[in-house]
C-alpha cells in the first residue's frame, strides 16, 4: 500500500549581502542598437531618465542584482524601456531575485518606506511586434512622451520573442509623465508569445500592475500587491494565456482585479481580446471597508475572457460587470458571452458585495449594473459557487498573517474546468485558485521580505484527484530525490511521457511505448535537476495531460 509523504514547507529568508555594491549610472546612451549590455549581481544601476533597449539590443540581468531608478516626473521621469527589436533576459532565482525599484528604496531595510508607497519611480516597459487590434496595426505605448519613436509596438509577428522575466520584483513605481498618464509598473505592448515572463512580482504602484495592449504573451505566477489602480488590465486584442495570478488590495486603494477591455476606437477592431486565465486568487481591499471601486472583473469594450478555476473575494464592491450597451444591433461583450467568448466557470466568489452576486456597485461607466438578470444567470449555470474558499490568512500588514492557500474545503473538493486539451502551458493541479500547498510567494518576493507571510505551516487539505486529471499523478511533491508516477490509461495507446522545466524546455523524454488499458507507475530520480517548478507532461492518442512537480 502506498503511503503519501509529506514534506514540510520550509520558510526561505530572502538574504542580502551586506557587502555594499558599486553604484552605476545607466542613461539612454548607454545601451546602444545592436549592443550587448550586461548587469551583474556585484553593482546596483541607477536608472537616469528613460533608459532604452533599442532594436538588436540584449540587456541581460544576473540573478540578484539591484536595479534603482531616479526620481522624477514628466520628461525628467526614469524608466526602463525594451523597445521594438530589443531584448531583456532578467533570470533570477527564488533565492536571488531581481529587483527594481526607487533610488530612495534600501532593498536590505524592509520597513525603510511607508507600506504601499508609490509613484517614486516610472516602470518597466516592453514593446513587441506582435498583433493589436488598433487600426493601423501599429499604435504609441501610454507611459512615455509621445513624440518617442521608440515607444511604438505592434506588428504580425505572433511568436516574437522579447526575452525572458524570471524572479522579478518591481517595486514602489507608477510615477506621473502628465495629466492622467502614469507608467504600469509593468507593462507589456504587443509582446509575442515566445517572450518568457514567470514568477514577477509587482509592488505598490501607482497605475495598473500589468497592463497587455494586445499581444500574445503568456504569463504565469503573477504577483501584484497593493497597486493603486488595476491588478490586471488588458486591452486591444490581447489573446495570451494567464495562470496561477495573484492580486491584494491595499484597504485603501485599487480599483478593478481586472479591467477587461477589448479595443478603444472602433470598438468591434479585430481580433477581439480573448485571454484564458486559469487559477487566480483575487483578494480585494476587504469587504469590511466598504470601497466598491474595489471590484472583481469589468469587462467591457468588446472583450472577450475565460477566467476558471479561480477565487474571488473580500472586495466590497461588484464583482462582475459585463458592457450591455442599449443599441441591440452594437457590438460588445455581452455579445461576446452570448457566443461563447467569455466563459467563466467553476469560480469561488466569497465576501463579494452582499455575497449574492447581485452586487452594490453603481455602474459609472454607462453600462448596466452588476445585478444584470442575465449575468446572475449565467454564473448560476456555470458552476460559480458563493462558498467560503477558507484561506490560511488574509492581512495587508507585516504582522505574517497573509498565507493565500486554502485550507481543507471547497477549493480542494470542488469540480474544476479541464485545461485546454492538449495545451503545453496550462499546468493541470486539483486547486482551485493560485495556491496549492505550495506557497510560491515565499522567498523572493516583498511581501516574503517584508513579513506579510510569516512562517508558512503544512496544510493538511483532502484532495479530490479525480475530479480533473485522473490520468496522471505524482508524489512525493515537492520531491528531493525519487517520484513515483502513476499513469492511468484509459484506451490502448501509443503513450509518450516527457519532463520539462518551468519555461517549456524538455528536459528527458521519459518513455514511448505502447499501453493497454489499465495503471501503470514508473520512478525517476531528480537529484541531478535543479531546484524549481517542471512538468511531467503525458501525451495519448486521446488527449494530453501535465502535472506540476516541484523539485527542492
Amino acid at each position: 500500500m502506498l503511503k503519501k509523504v509529506f514534506i514540510p514547507i520550509a520558510l526561505t529568508i530572502l538574504a542580502f549581502s551586506s557587502i555594499k555594491a558599486e553604484e552605476v549610472t545607466v542613461t539612454d546612451a548607454t545601451i546602444n542598437a545592436g549592443q550587448t549590455y550586461n548587469m551583474t549581481s556585484n553593482n546596483t544601476y541607477i536608472l537616469d531618465g528613460f533608459v532604452f533597449v533599442e532594436d538588436g539590443a540584449v540587456l541581460n540581468i544576473e540573478a540578484g542584482t539591484v536595479i534603482k531608478a531616479k526620481q522624477g516626473e514628466g520628461e525628467s521621469a526614469s524608466a526602463l524601456v525594451i523597445a521594438k527589436g530589443g531584448k531583456i533576459n532578467a533570470n533570477g532565482t527564488k533565492a536571488k531575485p531581481i529587483i527594481f525599484t526607487s533610488e530612495l528604496d534600501d532593498v536590505t531595510e524592509a520597513e525603510d518606506l511607508p507600506i504601499g508607497r508609490a509613484g517614486l519611480w516610472g516602470g518597466l516597459i516592453i514593446l513587441g511586434k506582435s498583433t493589436i487590434n488598433t487600426p493601423g496595426g501599429t499604435e504609441q505605448i501610454e507611459g512615455i512622451p509621445s513624440n518617442e519613436p521608440r515607444g511604438s509596438y505592434g506588428g504580425n509577428i505572433e511568436d516574437d520573442n522579447s526575452g525572458t522575466l524570471k524572479y522579478v520584483s518591481i517595486r514602489h513605481g507608477g510615477t506621473n509623465i502628465g495629466a492622467n498618464n502614469e507608467i504600469n509598473g509593468l507593462t507589456l505592448g504587443g509582446v509575442g508569445s515566445k517572450t518568457t515572463i514567470d514568477y514577477v512580482e509587482v509592488y505598490a504602484n501607482s497605475d495598473d500592475g500589468v497592463e497587455f495592449f494586445g499581444g500574445t504573451v503568456n504569463t504565469k505566477h503573477m504577483a501584484i500587491v497593493m497597486c493603486e489602480d488595476d491588478s490586471f488590465d488588458w486591452d486591444e486584442g490581447y489573446r495570451g494565456n494567464g495562470q496561477f495570478w495573484f492580486s491584494i488590495q491595499s484597504p485603501t486603494t485599487g480599483n478593478n482585479m481586472g479591467e477587461n477591455d477589448g479595443a478603444t476606437d472602433p470598438e468591434d477592431s479585430q481580433p477581439y481580446a480573448m485571454p484564458m486565465v486559469y487559477n487566480a486568487t483575487y483578494i480585494g481591499s476587504g469587504l469590511s471597508t466598504a470601497r466598491t471601486s474595489s471590484r472583481g472583473f469589468h469587462i467591457r469594450d468588446n472583450s472577450g475572457a475565460y477566467y476558471k478555476n479561480c477565487i474571488i473575494t473580500d472586495l466590497g464592491g461588484a464583482g462582475l460587470e459585463i458592457e450591455d450597451l442599449t443599441d441591440e444591433a452594437a457590438e460588445d461583450s455581452r455579445k461576446r458571452l452570448e457566443t461563447n467568448e467569455i466563459q467563466i466557470t467553476n469560480n469561488l466568489w466569497w465576501n463579494v458585495g452582499d455575497n449574492t452576486l447581485n452586487g452594490i456597485a453603481p455602474d459609472v461607466e454607462g453600462s448596466k449594473p452588476y445585478s444584470q438578470d442575465f449575468v446572475r444567470t449565467y454564473l448560476g449555470a456555470n458552476k460559480n459557487m458563493i462558498q467560503d474558499p477558507m484561506l490560511a490568512g488574509i492581512s495587508r500588514t507585516t504582522d505574517g498573517g497573509l498565507d493565500p492557500r486554502p485550507n481543507d474545503g471547497i477549493a480542494w473538493t470542488a469540480e474544476r474546468a479541464a485545461i485546454p486539451s492538449g495545451s503545453t502551458f496550462f499546468t493541470d493541479v486539483n486547486y482551485i485558485g493560485a495556491f496549492g500547498e505550495e506557497n510560491w510567494l515565499d522567498g523572493w518576493t516583498f511581501l516574503s521580505q517584508a513579513g506579510f507571510l510569516g512562517d508558512l505551516v503544512q496544510l493538511s487539505v483532502e484532495r479530490n484527484e479525480t475530479v480533473s486529471n485522473n490520468n496522471l499523478y505524482a508524489y512525493p511533491n515537492p520531491v528531493e530525490s525519487n517520484v513515483t508516477i502513476e499513469l492511468n490509461i484509459t484506451n490502448n495507446s501509443l503513450v509518450n511521457l516527457e519532463l520539462y522545466n518551468s519555461i517549456g524546455n524538455k528536459v528527458v523524454n521519459l518513455d514511448n511505448t505502447y499501453l493497454s488499458t489499465g495503471k501503470y507507475s514508473m520512478d525517476y530520480n531528480v537529484e541531478s535537476l535543479s531546484a524549481g517548478a517542471y512538468f511531467i507532461v503525458l501525451t495519448t492518442d486521446y488527449g494530453t495531460f501535465t502535472y506540476q512537480v516541484i523539485v527542492k
